[in-house]
């Protein structure tokens, strides 16, 4: 049977995906933002998650709090039992403010439960980044494997750090993943076919004919991020990129 992604079988993956939940209009990264992605009509979004200080995975990007919530310090130092009392919410405006730091878990029953699929990007807390990609990959497989529907599709695990991506290969090897670029470096295709990925997500600027045809030419999908200019929208398509992360959940259409 051809793995989940593989150029030789369908990509089960919507190619428009809500950066965050839904970008830049709600509070990224919790589950108001989630409701409002799908309100735009969004069925697949990507999240950041890392590991609390007692192992619980969670959704947000920074390393710290001071951004996007009314904590303070590095997050990955901090029990759930104290980051899931935070304000999540407040930092965007006022309509949020209260809502909380989402698990994995309640993001994962979210999207079962409305049909919707899943990019998690595990974002480690540096120094964490081979534990962070082998508990972030068990809970993905717990949470979509055993119970779930057998034509639910599983998240995409996707990571700018090799080391998490490597753990997770080895923990949950079934569980697609993605390499992330934010430059194409001297290796780069290599080790996505290393790391035996369906997917390499690249900054957008990177995407142009000669850096398609080697990621088709090798088997691997196409992703871009992070998309919110007409034009740009428009030239991707054009080179037949499959999948296009944005902010711009009110400014695109997913059935275009």
């Amino acid at each position: 049977m051809d793995p989940v992604g593989s150029v030789s079988s369908p990509w089960p993956y919507p190619r428009w995906v809500a950066h965050r939940g839904a970008g830049r209009l709600a509070p990224e990264n919790t589950l108001a933002a989630f409701r409002l992605g799908a309100s735009h009509g969004y069925r697949m979004f990507e999240c950041d998650v890392k590991l609390s200080a007692d192992g619980v995975p969670f959704l947000l990007h920074d390393a710290t709090l001071d951004r996007t919530t009314n904590g303070l310090g590095t997050a990955g130092e901090q029990p759930w039992s104290a980051l899931g009392q935070l304000d999540a919410g407040g930092w965007h405006s006022s309509a949020f403010a209260g809502e909380p730091l989402p698990t994995l878990e309640a993001v994962a029953h979210y999207c079962q439960a409305n049909g919707h699929s899943l990019n998690i990007e595990i974002k480690p807390t540096p120094g964490h980044e081979a534990d962070t990609g082998r508990l972030v990959a068990l809970a993905a497989r717990a949470l979509w494997g055993t119970g779930t529907p057998s034509d639910t599709v599983p998240p995409l695990l996707t990571s700018f750090r090799v080391e998490a991506l490597a753990a997770a290969q080895a923990a949950a090897p079934e569980l697609p993943r993605g390499l992330l670029l934010d430059r194409l470096w001297d290796g780069w295709l290599a080790q996505a076919l290393a790391l035996d990925c369906v997917a390499v997500v690249a900054h957008h600027p990177l995407w142009v004919d000669a850096a398609v045809a080697q990621a088709r030419a090798a088997g691997l999908r196409t992703l871009a991020y992070t998309v919110n200019h007409p034009e740009e929208v428009q030239r991707l398509l054009a080179l037949g990129v499959d999948g296009l992360i944005t902010d711009r959940v009110d400014a695109f259409s997913p059935h275009s």
